[in-house]
């Protein structure tokens, strides 16, 4: 007679039932045109014609000995994730401690700040274009400062600080509410405690909440470095790599070696490479991460 356990115990014909479905996509959508980019990527093939001869290493050797634009996207897209990654954790946490406490319009700040992640890349590039070029120099006209009357987009130093600023501004907000899920989620018996015991609002936050909120800041931090690495509509829209090529992100430059250069083969071999990143920078993230999340609860 067979148990109970055993009875309750799905199929395999429910197992393929449910999760076929979606497992013949993803190898459709995934893994077939992921296996067949490994064999493009050796090839010379311009992305249109059906011949594609072989080339070995070449992509790859253009890649890393500068023969192509990689390397200069990959310093742009870094500099950018650096900054993006810095500034967008640490404001989404400010913000995220601020608005768990009992100010006036709490919800009301809430939608304000989350709003622009709402927002297609797109759009706020186009709309922050226009800002750039005519709305800040106006404002440096009106108050005679110097600074804010250059070109903001004309200059490589000035697209990169724009660039920055769109992207956090849009990305904060998805920080934010996160943080507030996590911290809203650390028990009022913990803090009632540390209170009773002389601990400070600061000692609270630094000693109890974040701690335990470090689980939700590393999947923060995976997020934002994902996106920055994954930069394409809000750069494109707002500077299209501009000044001069300087603010091209990796994710730019391999559109622009597949479809407007028909360097499709190239353009594979620098999207494996861009994939190596990814997966390096991740991993790496997730291990000082685990390590960060052990040592504040330890």
């Amino acid at each position: 007679m067979k148990n109970r356990s055993s009875l309750n115990k799905p199929s395999f014909w429910e197992h393929l039932l449910f999760l076929g479905p979606a497992s013949v996509i993803f190898l459709i959508v995934i893994i077939i045109p992921f296996c067949i980019s490994i064999r493009y990527a050796f090839t010379d093939w311009n992305g249109v014609s059906s011949q594609a001869g072989f080339v070995g290493l070449k992509n790859f050797a253009d890649i890393f000995t500068g023969k192509s634009d990689f390397l200069g996207a990959f310093r742009f897209t870094f500099i950018v994730a650096f900054f993006n990654v810095l500034i967008m954790n640490a404001l989404g946490i400010v913000m995220a401690a601020l608005l768990t406490t009992k100010i006036p319009f709490q919800n009301g700040f809430r939608v304000i700040f989350y709003l622009p992640n709402v927002i297609g890349g797109l759009i706020l590039g186009f709309v922050w274009q226009f800002i750039f070029i005519n709305g800040v120099p106006a404002i440096g006209k009106a108050l005679h400062f110097a600074p804010l009357m250059t070109p903001w987009l004309g200059d490589e130093l000035t697209a990169y600080a724009g660039i920055i600023i769109v992207s956090i501004w849009q990305g904060m907000g998805y920080v934010m509410v996160i943080m507030i899920a996590a911290m809203t989620g650390v028990s009022s018996d913990l803090t009632e405690a540390a209170r009773i015991d002389g601990a400070n609002a600061r000692q609270i936050f630094f000693r109890i909440k974040l701690p335990l909120c470090m689980p939700y800041i590393t999947l923060c931090l995976f997020w934002t470095i994902s996106q920055a690495f994954k930069m394409f509509d809000l750069n494109y829209s707002l500077t299209k790599g501009g000044p001069y090529g300087s603010t091209v992100s990796l994710a730019l430059n391999i559109y622009n070696d597949a479809f407007a250069n028909n360097k499709y083969g190239l353009a594979t071999a620098e999207s494996l490479v861009f994939f190596g990143i990814i997966l390096i920078i991740t991993s790496v993230q997730m291990h000082f991460s685990r390590k960060a999340e052990e040592a504040l609860n330890g």
